[in-house]
């Protein structure tokens, strides 16, 4: 077997995302506080859910800090593949917190649609008002480092929903306060709940897609296949597996036959592994060169792409699929 591994070029974050998520957290987390007083006093479903919101935002900012000093730990001999992984997780816990807190503020949207409170109009839409500068400012630190990781980029969706979070509080008062209408508050919190559900799924899916070693969304599977495929003296590639180990690092692992006595096998490695970080940024391949189908076809025949190549590593007529059949007679 032979192993190709690049330099990961992700494995630090650079210190001005580590700097830019540290302020953040401190204005989230310092205006939080803030608006849950301000909804507290002026009685306001809206701000209180938007303060919510801004807790799971603080919350997810924390994780992503922690994700990234944990992430920077080295591998040891029972975690080979280091701690950033450790990211995937964190952005599944804040994804899931993000749900939980849509159903504490559903529950309290009921209750007020069935008996709206008195809520005081000025005081929600000044709050509201620099909850969304917080916001502003915090979506700009984030910005330019929202494709650093998973993490990151859940944060900057979290506080990009936030923000227009205030900007429906800051609606509901100005309704409020000219009209009297305090029914708007529980419905307007309502609308958080689905920007909340809106800037969580993407995240959880994700999160669950990596954990599940998906095949990486910006990777087509049937090209990596056909790029080794499409080497000299290739007859056959079999068990590709293509997956996330973290954030902007992706592996890929597959036995590629080549017919028996072939002496081109160095070649052969160097140019899928060229291949795979030229075309797909993969820089972590364990491949497997073989010279006859015999491994494979020990078991239940694995899937494998066969051309009319193939006859060139003597397996003439009687090839995998024939073997797939048999067995599932």
């Amino acid at each position: 077997m032979a192993h190709a591994h690049g330099e990961d070029s992700h494995g630090h974050q650079h210190n001005g995302s580590q700097r830019s998520l540290l302020l953040s957290f401190l204005l989230i987390f310092g205006f939080m506080l803030v608006e849950a007083v301000g909804g507290w006093l002026t009685n306001s479903l809206a701000l209180l859910s938007d303060a919510g919101h801004m807790l799971t935002d603080a919350g997810a900012l924390a994780m992503s800090l922690l994700a990234i000093k944990i992430g920077e730990r080295p591998p040891s001999l029972t975690k080979t593949y280091g701690y950033r992984r450790f990211e995937i997780l964190a952005a599944l816990f804040n994804g899931l917190a993000l749900w939980a807190m849509v159903g504490i503020i559903l529950h309290e949207a009921y209750l007020r649609l069935q008996a709206p409170p008195e809520v005081n109009g000025r005081g929600m839409l000044a709050v509201a008002t620099v909850g969304l500068i917080v916001n502003l400012v915090a979506i700009r630190l984030l910005h330019s480092h929202k494709e650093d990781n998973i993490n990151i980029r859940g944060a900057f969706l979290h506080v990009l929903a936030d923000s227009l979070g205030s900007v429906g509080a800051m609606a509901a008062g100005l309704i409020v306060l000219t009209t009297g209408w305090t029914l708007v508050d529980p419905l307007i919190s309502l609308g958080i709940c689905c920007l909340i559900l809106w800037s969580s799924w993407g995240i959880v899916r994700d999160a669950v897609h990596i954990l599940l070693l998906g095949v990486p969304a910006h990777i087509d599977y049937q090209k990596v296949e056909q790029l080794i495929q499409e080497q000299e003296g290739v007859c056959c590639v079999y068990d590709l597996h293509i997956w996330t180990i973290a954030s902007g690092q992706e592996a890929v692992t597959a036995h590629v036959v080549v017919p028996d006595g072939f002496g081109g096998q160095n070649e052969v490695l160097e140019e899928i592994g060229a291949g795979l970080a030229r075309n797909f940024g993969i820089e972590h391949a364990t491949i497997q060169i073989e010279e006859s189908h015999k491994i494979k076809d020990q078991g239940i025949c694995s899937s494998c792409r066969i051309d009319q190549r193939d006859r060139a590593c003597g397996r003439g007529e009687q090839g995998c699929d024939k073997k797939e059949n048999d067995t599932r007679t």
